[in-house]
């Protein structure tokens, strides 16, 4: 290709044009593309007055030890398949980081099935994401939905318990206002609130159904919150009275929470699982990162610790947490942890749930002691981003 290429944000036209190049590329028409024109960002690339390559992205909050942490979530990116092999994604998605780092964004989160191009970037997968399948039938015989009422429709109080919930886990986005309008407009979901006679909602619950052509429908789980193990099982109860109408109940990659509820409470463990390309996470801003994120009350500690850098340098920081704040700064002391930027993401996630699964996973210390202390900081939530983006 001999023609300049240059990199611009996405008006009037441009916009058209990546919807059309988009829907070459991956196939089919990608909805988002119209529905979050008024709030996402899209960056494109433009060779002979032609978008070749884009994505769009979007500014949201992401809940990590419980504190929300400006974040900059890719989606729907894309190349024209005419100009795939000269590395233009990997450029493209320095473009598309661009200005959401000027806004603030200090991590960044993207769900790709080219996990390797991804990994190349920075980013890292902390966690398994699977899509998980059981029959109506086995719902209905192992739950019981005891006293619990059902009430259809989202209120203002159903969104307060799902931010509420959403802080317990590292990942979730904070959602801003405009979000579940979006989803709706998107996937024509239905919401039920789940809560004991005369007390507050503790579980809420979106689907997604499409009707069967000859009988019945599919039924698939866009949202379970559930601030409770009988609220759990009560919304699964729910579920399981769909029998007459639906044969089995979906659950939308990423969407269960990874608790065992499901798999404790099953009478015949018949369900089916499915790997999807998991969610990844990549750090911008290496201290304000640390900064905004929440840390255990009851941790303190100082360690120091080695990064490696985009360039395959290795930085020597002081990672200091205390009373439920942190803080990392470059020192000259000899590190005893040692993180690729890629392992510092995982751990930033909450992935390494021991010292045994960091150290498997390449994660280099010479203090044991040391290493202990920096993966008990992040373990106090698991990680987990049922939110699609």
């Amino acid at each position: 290709m001999n023609q300049h290429l240059t990199f611009t944000p996405a008006v009037d036209g441009l916009w058209e044009q990546y919807d059309q190049l988009a829907a070459r590329a991956y196939g089919h028409r990608i909805a988002d593309i119209t529905h979050l024109r008024e709030h996402a960002d899209l960056q494109v690339a433009v060779r002979a007055g032609r978008v070749v390559a884009g994505g769009l992205g979007l500014l949201v909050d992401q809940f990590f030890g419980g504190a929300p942490v400006s974040s900059a979530c890719l989606g729907d990116g894309c190349v024209a398949p005419e100009e795939r092999g000269d590395h233009l994604a990997a450029a493209m998605a320095a473009e598309r980081l661009r200005p959401l780092v000027e806004r603030g964004a200090v991590i960044s989160a993207i769900v790709t099935s080219s996990t390797g191009y991804a990994r190349r970037l920075g980013w890292e997968a902390p966690v398994d994401v699977l899509a998980r399948t059981v029959a109506t039938d086995d719902l209905k015989r192992s739950f019981t939905n005891e006293d619990f009422e059902v009430e259809h429709g989202l209120t203002d109080e159903a969104e307060t318990l799902q931010q509420r919930l959403a802080r317990q886990w590292n990942g979730p986005v904070h959602r801003p206002d405009w979000w579940t309008r979006w989803k709706q407009a998107k996937s024509n979901l239905t919401a039920y609130r789940f809560a004991r006679p005369g007390h507050p909602t503790t579980g809420l619950l979106t689907l997604a159904t499409k009707r069967h052509e000859r009988h019945g429908m599919s039924l698939v789980v866009h949202d379970f919150w559930a601030a409770s193990h009988p609220t759990a099982a009560a919304m699964l109860a729910f579920l399981g009275r769909h029998n007459t109408r639906a044969h089995t109940i979906e659950f939308r990659r990423g969407v269960l929470p990874p608790y065992p509820t499901l798999l404790q409470g099953l009478r015949h463990h018949r369900t089916t699982a499915e790997a999807w390309h998991p969610w990844m996470l990549r750090i911008l801003n290496i201290p304000e990162a640390i900064r905004l994120r929440g840390w255990p009350a009851d941790l303190t500690a100082a360690v120091p610790i080695e990064i490696e850098n985009e360039a395959g340098e290795w930085g020597r920081w002081m990672f200091q947490v205390k009373t439920g704040e942190a803080e990392i700064a470059p020192t000259r002391v000899e590190g005893q942890v040692f993180f690729t930027r890629r392992q510092l993401a995982v751990w930033y996630a909450g992935g390494y749930r021991s010292t045994t699964s960091a150290r498997l996973a390449g994660v280099h210390a010479v203090s044991d002691r040391a290493l202990t202390t920096v993966v008990r900081s992040t373990t106090e939530f698991e990680p987990w981003l049922p939110d699609h983006f």
